[in-house]
């Protein structure tokens, strides 16, 4: 059953190492929360910055009481800073966005025209995108397109966390206890009645990206292995046709011996089969391996995050 709040809007933003930004995102945040409601909150977690970032939050909520923190104890990731925040959030319309100021904040005014019309989700899709490399542009369109084929739920494309939701989906996010976090996938598969805005994605203007390709590639893994089982289906399908082809040179062999006498010689062949065969093994080991890991996490159970200080 959905919670009615006092508050009509929340805005979460996740900060690592964002001191050049905060200022600039609360005067835009500020200016058009109060302009789209009448009780809102800024939502600032602190996700183990190593800068002021979170003395200059610190200074924010003492000359705004509708400013609240959250300080976890380390870096725990993006994905998990964000779910802290719907965690302690108390608005019936909640938005997402990163600190990096690439999402414009005057979108929000979108959003909330949308969420009056009665969607529950209304996400941020991306028509283009300034500043990124031709190969960060590249990766993701391959990756989601790739997603959106493999599974089985409607993960829209070119879309990143940027969106609105409102306090029903919230609740139902706060019953997914998994460890790996892919909030995007989550809201997708959870249905309800969703929508989009288009818009341009502006270039980052301070600060450098908390998202090297060595996270990104974690990200995509998590989303994959979250969303669907393709991965094990070819695993085994993968199995099979090498077992064919083993099979198939075993007769080869044995026929070669058997009936024309001969035998099957060549040092490079079969170094190239011990190669291939190694190969697909330790992929398959290693695709296993992230499903297991999962498991492991979820079976843990360790909280998925620690806070250190909040005035939520």
């Amino acid at each position: 059953m959905q919670n009615i709040s006092d508050i009509e809007l929340s805005v979460i933003i996740p900060i690592y190492n964002e001191v050049d930004n905060i200022p600039e995102l609360y005067n835009r945040l500020n200016k058009i929360v109060n302009l789209v409601s009448k009780t809102n909150e800024l939502i600032f977690i602190n996700d183990g910055s190593k800068d002021n970032s979170l003395m200059i939050i610190k200074q924010l909520s003492i000359e705004n009481k509708n400013i609240k923190f959250i300080n976890l104890s380390r870096n725990f990731g993006h994905q998990i800073a964000v779910s802290a925040g719907l965690d302690l959030c108390k608005g019936n319309a909640v938005v997402i966005i990163d600190a990096d100021l690439q999402d414009p904040p005057e979108l929000i005014k979108d959003m909330m025209k949308k969420y009056h019309e009665g969607y529950d989700v209304v996400y941020a899709k991306r028509i283009k995108r300034k500043g990124e490399s031709w190969f960060k542009k590249m990766t993701a369109k391959i990756f989601y397109r790739i997603l959106k084929k493999i599974t089985s739920i409607n993960i829209p494309v070119d879309t990143g966390d940027f969106r609105l939701i409102n306090r029903k989906i919230v609740d139902c996010l706060k019953q997914m206890p998994e460890q790996n976090k892919f909030l995007r996938g989550q809201i997708a598969w959870l249905g309800f009645k969703q929508t989009f805005i288009e818009f341009e994605r502006e270039e980052r203007k301070r600060g450098t990206t908390g998202y090297p390709f060595s996270k990104m590639l974690k990200f995509a893994l998590d989303g994959i292995t979250s969303f669907s089982d393709k991965p094990l289906n070819f695993v085994t399908q993968a199995g099979i046709v090498v077992s064919l082809l083993s099979f198939i040179v075993i007769i080869y062999s044995l026929y070669g011996y058997y009936i024309n006498g001969k035998n099957i010689t060549g040092w490079t062949s079969i170094i190239i089969s011990v190669l291939f065969l190694g190969g697909v093994q330790l992929i398959s080991v290693g695709i296993i391996g992230l499903y297991i890991s999962r498991i492991n996490k979820n079976i843990i159970n360790r909280p998925l995050y620690l806070i250190q200080e909040t005035n939520c």
